[in-house]
């Protein structure tokens, strides 16, 4: 599963915007969008540990 469609899901798990999450990573809503397509290795860390599971879950390298 690539690492976008599971930003996605987390956040939509947690009834998050994309606002919220992008006001979380203090950025524009615009930077966000682009983040959940293309995920810098910082913003993938801050996102891991706010919805507390594994880089290695984030990324589709364990699927728990």
């Amino acid at each position: 599963m690539p690492v976008y469609r599971r930003v996605r899901d987390l956040r939509e798990d947690k009834d998050k915007m994309q606002k919220e999450i992008a006001a979380l990573l203090n950025m524009q809503i615009t930077v966000y969008q682009r983040y959940e397509r293309q995920l810098p290795l910082w913003a993938a860390i801050k996102l891991a540990d706010y919805y507390r599971v594994s880089l290695d879950y984030l990324v589709g390298r364990k699927d728990r």
